[in-house]
């Protein structure tokens, strides 16, 4: 029964991603109407905590260490890291300006394209680890990945196919890792992490 229902989460996700790609130009429309200083500062402050991937990578690991599930750790670290590979070539394999013309030039001296958003990757591919260690704070890790998602675009670095793509590719990665361990248990046994 849990297969079929990823089955239908993940159906459901490409169906929104290819819907996103409709709605572009109608959410900055949407986003123009709402616009106002403390939500200008709201949504920069979320967006740049000191780089939103480095503090997201941080605190969870912190998270986890406090918490005594350290062999998570390692899961949620191979899941950034996939994140993050797939997200560049992604990025480079489709090319895709930023909204509003914007160039950005990212750490590694390449043109950042837009599509997939890393920081809505790297925020959802969070949600699956945490989930599993910490259930009832579920709502918690998918609103926050949410309002990492939504600060993109209102920021207009992102169009709501990018950020509904990188949520997507998060997700699945996340996904993918836990059910890894929990199958193979392969970090465990190399006790990355001994307690």
């Amino acid at each position: 029964m849990k297969a079929k229902k990823q089955i239908i989460f993940s159906l459901a996700g490409v169906l929104a991603l290819i819907i996103s790609f409709f709605l572009d130009k109608t959410t900055f429309s949407f986003i123009d109407l709402i616009k106002n200083k403390y939500l200008d500062y709201f949504f920069g402050a979320v967006t740049n905590l000191g780089s939103i991937l480095m503090v997201l990578i941080i605190m969870t690991t912190l998270f986890l260490w406090e918490e005594r599930k350290r062999e998570w750790i390692p899961v949620l670290w191979a899941s950034f890291l996939t994140t993050f590979i797939l997200t560049v070539l992604l990025k480079l394999l489709v090319g895709r300006s930023r909204p509003y013309d914007l160039v950005i030039v990212s750490l590694f001296g390449i043109i950042d394209y837009s599509f997939p958003s890393m920081h809505t990757a790297a925020s959802f591919t969070a949600i699956a680890t945490l989930d599993r260690e910490f259930p009832m704070f579920k709502w918690f890790w998918v609103l926050f990945a949410c309002i990492v998602g939504f600060s993109r675009l209102y920021l207009g670095v992102h169009y709501l196919s990018d950020v509904v793509g990188g949520a997507l590719l998060g997700y699945i990665v996340g996904y993918f890792y836990v059910h890894f361990e929990e199958k193979t248990k392969f970090f465990k046994k190399i006790k990355v992490f001994r307690k």
